[in-house]
């Protein structure tokens, strides 16, 4: 699949058994609705596919992994029920992640922010460069992370997510990353990032796919009622997004 417009792009490439899932947006990554659909539609497909036996997850460019929601999209919502609309966007893309068949592997090349940093919890194996820092921005503009949250916790515990929301202006280092579980390695240049993922992907694409299968299954357990746990929580997003703190907040924001 190849998909590319305005509203950013979605590229796959299937070689050996492994696909190469790239998304991009001109704004630092982030994320409209439209592009979060396409994604999850995506991995809904690779799912179903038997010549892939593991997702490569990346997205464009060197700057940005990810900066999460678009600022545009979120001032552009008008009452609760847009909220809503637009935040179980992330909700069904996790949960998407969660349910593939495949194992996914994250490749974070530079900072996540936001939906990013959830995007990455929701890998099941995150390599990534020493550039990429984390940070949950969103209590700054009057949310909070909310949808993201229990794939945040699950990897790095509760005690360390509620370090980052607190701390909603600073920024987490890759080691901290690394050290709290988000990360399973992190490598000085972006050279030795894609070999060490492309030599980690075809060790294990060539294992027992109904092993791997039954391994995903087991590393998800304890997560099936995040079908309704996290579109609550858009809900809930969804709803402080029509705030005047959070208008006014985001208004600055872009005009910094």
């Amino acid at each position: 699949m190849d998909m590319q417009n305005s509203n950013g792009s979605l590229i796959t490439i299937i070689e050996n058994n492994i696909a190469t899932v790239e998304f991009g947006h001109p704004a630092s990554n982030s994320f409209p609705r439209s592009l979060l659909d396409l994604l999850t539609s995506e991995i809904n497909k690779l799912s179903d596919n038997d010549t892939v036996n593991v997702i490569v997850l990346k997205s464009q460019g060197t700057a940005a992994f990810c900066a999460g929601a678009s600022f545009d999209e979120l001032l552009a919502v008008s009452n609760p029920e847009e909220g809503l609309e637009f935040f179980s966007g992330f909700a069904y893309l996790i949960n998407a992640m969660r349910c593939c068949s495949k194992l996914i592997i994250g490749r974070i090349h530079g900072k996540a922010v936001g939906g990013g940093v959830g995007i990455a919890a929701a890998c099941d194996y995150v390599f990534a460069t020493a550039n990429a820092s984390i940070k949950l921005s969103e209590l700054a503009i009057g949310i909070g992370p909310f949808v993201i949250e229990p794939a945040v916790s699950r990897k790095i515990g509760k005690t360390a997510m509620t370090e980052m929301t607190l701390a909603a202006h600073e920024w987490k280092s890759a080691a901290w990353a690394q050290e709290k579980g988000l990360y399973a390695a992190v490598f000085e240049t972006p050279e030795l990032l894609d070999n060490a993922i492309v030599d980690f992907a075809f060790k294990l694409a060539s294992y027992n796919p109904d092993a791997l299968l039954e391994m995903k299954k087991v590393i998800w357990e304890g997560t099936e009622n995040w079908e309704s746990l996290l579109l609550g929580r858009a809900a809930i997003t969804g709803k402080l997004v029509m705030s005047d703190f959070t208008r006014n907040a985001l208004e600055q924001f872009k005009r910094k």
